[in-house]
């Protein structure tokens, strides 16, 4: 495809493909209907929600948030249906957004940097072969308006023990991304010394006999739009005083990603979806959380914490440790650190896995911007790879950030 591709072309509502032959055992064809709106899909969204895979990053609340709040102006929104040619039966809907780049276009999941995974919402279980998931996805890539690549993220192995089928696809390769997290079983009072590593456990039990003496300790959970608001403004507040420390960015210094948060956790007040905790020592708020939760999974998407309150504990870390107990105690039973390799993660005894991506250049523009894209993460792996350099890094990366305030 030339670059002359790149032109942008009107897109309807809904664009039917050629059906896409695929060479599995069941010789299944697959065909794709191509949306511009979450509304023509939200009856089939919803209903594979409440009933087929979907996790709770394409919860239909989530991905709104993202199209209405933190799409760019400029941005497409493309939601592709893909049926089983035979039946004309729904069989997976793929949330993506086309977007200009420099010098180019590029399809992206529906993320804006507020989805940790990216997965199809399927509407069922039933297993899915490599053959399969080729066919479905020449029938997602065959209604897609013009474009130079493609990159789609934070793609994982499975979702709910269902093989993913983006993570099946021949263009599909492992990322620098890991994402780490721990079994919740048993007990909940005996859970952190049973799962976690046992020099946490026994920093955890310090840390909250330190918070108890200082005036009681409490996990609170926000239940009102009122407490809501309190939290994630601690949240917000603690976040980014935290981040200007270390001169870092941090997404929360947007407001349209400060509006989408806020909403979504006074959305989730009503179903459980979405749900922030504040852990409390006396009257004082110490850290705040924001978690998603779906199918006995709790997520953890944003931690705030006031570092310099007390010396030599940690309200992060009690923080999660308490709500591992909190989620076991209503029958959670995985508790996901979400993406990034931090040392604490590790120190809590979380099991990683590497997330896999796909850089798939479609003209000539795209593959030069691919080959950019896959030498910078050659080159964060080599530094990653090596603690003093990657310190060395940080430190220049954090100065520069600070003459630049």
């Amino acid at each position: 495809m030339s670059s002359q591709a790149m032109r942008m072309a009107p897109i309807s509502a809904a664009q039917p493909s050629a059906p896409a032959a695929s060479a599995d055992t069941s010789e299944r064809v697959y065909t794709a209907r191509l949306h511009t709106s979450l509304e023509a899909v939200k009856p089939l969204w919803l209903e594979w929600q409440a009933n087929g895979i979907c996790t709770a990053h394409q919860h239909y609340a989530w991905a709104e948030g993202i199209a209405t709040r933190l799409m760019p102006k400029s941005a497409e929104l493309l939601v592709v249906e893909v049926s089983d040619a035979a039946t004309g039966e729904p069989k997976m809907l793929v949330p993506l957004m086309r977007r200009r780049a420099y010098r180019h276009y590029v399809v992206e999941w529906l993320s804006c940097g507020v989805c940790d995974y990216s997965a199809p919402l399927l509407a069922d279980a039933s297993p899915w072969t490599r053959q399969g998931a080729e066919a479905a996805w020449a029938a997602v890539c065959s209604v897609l308006p013009p474009v130079d690549r493609i990159h789609i993220a934070g793609i994982p192995q499975q979702v709910f023990g269902v093989a993913n089928p983006l993570a099946l696809l021949s263009a599909t390769r492992d990322s620098i991304q890991v994402t780490s997290g721990l079994v919740l079983h048993g007990d909940p009072e005996g859970l952190i010394k049973r799962i976690c590593r046992p020099s946490f456990a026994k920093d955890f039990r310090k840390h909250c006999r330190r918070f108890e003496q200082l005036g009681g300790l409490s996990l609170v959970e926000a239940d009102t739009p009122a407490l809501t608001e309190e939290l994630f403004g601690t949240l917000l507040e603690l976040r980014l005083k935290r981040f200007r420390e270390l001169a870092r960015f941090d997404l929360l210094t947007r407001q349209s990603a400060v509006d989408f948060y806020l909403n979504a956790a006074l959305q989730g007040l009503s179903d459980g979806s979405v749900r922030l905790f504040g852990l409390r020592v006396g009257q004082a708020w110490l850290a705040s959380m924001l978690v998603l939760a779906r199918k006995g999974t709790l997520h953890g998407i944003l931690l705030a914490i006031d570092k310099d309150a007390v010396a030599n504990v940690s309200p992060g870390l009690t923080t999660i440790g308490k709500l591992m107990m909190w989620g076991r105690e209503r029958g959670f039973d995985y508790f996901d650190l979400s993406v990034g390799g931090q040392g604490y993660k590790e120190h809590i005894g979380a099991a990683n896995s590497v997330l896999s991506e796909i850089c798939e250049p479609m003209t000539l523009r795209g593959w030069g911007a691919n080959a950019a894209i896959l030498y910078r993460s050659r080159a964060e792996r080599y530094v990653r790879l090596r603690p003093r350099l990657l310190k060395a890094v940080q430190s220049v990366a954090r100065g520069l950030r600070r003459l630049k305030d």
